[in-house]
């Protein structure tokens, strides 16, 4: 029987009309914002791979070839250092209001990069650029844990992963098409209408609960600023020396120093903060911070094949650059099929071990590399690659959810945003360390050819000898093996301090 009267009319169910209606639209809204964060996590991966075909072009329209390689070193430096603090923001304020102002900040960047007048403007509106993408890779990575439960979390981090993959493959094509036909600001342009509709998806349908004054914590304003400028001075010390400036120069050694010495305020300035940009909680918690080291090392191993097999795949195996680009892309097809599928594995021997079979396969792997044959065929380093990503899949996303999945909502964005930050700061120490290590074993080799830069503009050139094909190849090897070596790090690192079972929060 039903009772009716001026109330709302209650069902079967005991739910009312409107919650009904709530719950049926819910689906569609989830549904709109997942798209939102793809077109979002689309705009960051593009970023960072459609530039880099169209260097000529802007180097032949604003000059500055001496310092073009700022283009990636200030976006990646500005987007590196501000996760931390837009994990905080995000955990204080909301999702929704970070998202939607670094999205913004993000889209701004990028019309101020189209109307750039020279290579100086281009390089500061590239780090503005970065500022809202710090915001972007961190908050999307969260919002993707809030939508779903832990049962359901891989199904929306695949989705992700495969966003990632398709824009790191289809960027260089597309930025090479665009410088081509078009003009090369076309390839900061085209991310304002992706961008705005991301941005009104996100508006109209992400919906948070409304936190009271007295729930939000006071922003630690002074801890944001130093961690800004000393990951600044830190990481650019990292990037730029040995390419820039010797690594015992003034600068590389003025930076160092001051770098180290805002480490030494950050920590007494977060030491007295009320809610600091980075808790003590994040390293106290053996899940987080076992977590945070193992995808540190991650970031260091990705660098071999990212940076140094395209050099390897056309000066060694003689490939064309499109075939050489194929060989690194092949990782990208496997790495997100194998994160779907390890929610099956880790549903049965948890999030830790799941993580230690696909870094342990990843160290054989890179360790198999110098045991190719030389010069080779095309097909093995991409069969070996194929195998990396399927390897890293079964890693990397186990990690995150399984972090995620440890933590409340309040601290879910300052989880997410140490990882990222952590592999991200990875990727930049690998850079320098195995830049130094193939230029080493080159200058073992070769004696005065100095760098792997000035070797492979020999064999541009066609003025290179066999030897120093074997050379690279050489150096090449080295790195691989630093690469297993930081894979090995990681398997003992989750081994040692990772708990056997993560200490799941259920939603």
């Amino acid at each position: 029987m039903q009772l009716r009267g001026k109330g709302p009319r209650v069902g079967e169910t005991g739910r009312t009309a409107a919650q009904e209606s709530a719950e049926r639209a819910a689906p569609k809204r989830r549904g709109a914002v997942v798209a939102a964060l793809m077109l979002a996590m689309a705009l960051a991966a593009l970023d960072s791979t459609i530039v880099a075909t169209a260097v000529p072009q802007i180097v032949g329209d604003l000059g500055g070839f001496s310092v073009f390689s700022w283009l990636f070193s200030g976006y990646l430096l500005a987007v590196t250092v501000t996760l931390p603090v837009y994990g905080k923001l995000s955990d204080t304020f909301g999702r929704k209001p970070v998202l939607v102002a670094g999205a913004a900040v993000f889209l701004l960047g990028s019309l101020l990069c189209a109307l750039a007048w020279n290579m100086a403007a281009l390089i500061a509106f590239r780090i503005v650029q970065g500022l809202g993408g710090g915001a972007l890779q961190g908050t999307v990575q969260t919002l993707a844990a809030d939508l779903y439960p832990l049962e359901q979390r891989p199904r929306i981090q695949a989705r992700l992963s495969t966003v990632w993959a398709v824009s790191a493959v289809a960027g260089p094509g597309l930025g090479g098409v665009l410088a081509a036909y078009a003009d090369w600001r076309w390839i900061f342009l085209i991310n304002l209408p992706v961008g705005a509709v991301a941005l009104w998806l996100i508006v109209r349908h992400l919906h948070e609960p409304r936190r009271r004054l007295a729930e939000r914590a006071r922003v630690d304003w002074a801890g944001a600023l130093t961690v800004f400028a000393c990951g600044g001075a830190l990481l650019t010390a990292l990037v730029q020396g040995g390419v820039a400036w010797d690594w015992l120069s003034a600068p590389s050694l003025a930076l160092l120093g001051t770098g180290f010495a805002l480490l030494v305020v950050f920590f007494a300035v977060e030491r007295r903060a009320e809610q600091p940009i980075i808790p003590g909680w994040v390293w106290r918690r053996r899940t987080i911070a076992a977590v945070n080291l193992a995808l540190g090392a991650l970031g260091v191993l990705m660098v071999a094949p990212t940076v140094f097999l395209p050099t390897y795949a056309q000066s060694v195996l003689g490939l064309a650059p499109v075939a050489a680009g194929f060989v690194l892309s092949v990782w990208t097809l496997t790495w997100p099929v194998s994160a779907a599928l390890s929610q099956h594995v880790y549903r049965r021997i948890g999030f830790r071990n799941t993580a230690m079979l696909g870094i342990g396969a990843a160290a054989l792997i890179l360790s198999a590399f110098p045991l190719l044959p030389y010069p080779g065929q095309a097909w093995q380093p991409t069969l070996l690659m194929m195998l990396l990503g399927a390897a890293l899949g079964l890693f990397q996303l186990p990690l995150i959810v399984g972090v995620q999945s440890t933590v409340r909502w309040e601290e879910r964005g300052t989880a997410t945003a140490s990882v990222l930050f952590c592999r991200q700061t990875g990727q930049t120490a690998g850079a320098a360390l195995f830049g130094a290590v193939a230029n080493g074993v080159l200058a073992g080799r070769l004696g005065d050819a100095s760098d792997l830069d000035t070797v492979t503009r020999a064999l541009d050139t066609g003025t290179a000898a066999e030897a120093t094909r074997r050379a690279i190849a050489d150096a090449v090897h080295a790195v691989y093996l630093g690469a297993a070596a930081a894979a090995a790090l990681a398997f003992v690192v989750l081994l040692v301090l990772a708990p056997r079972k993560f200490p799941v929060l259920r939603d």
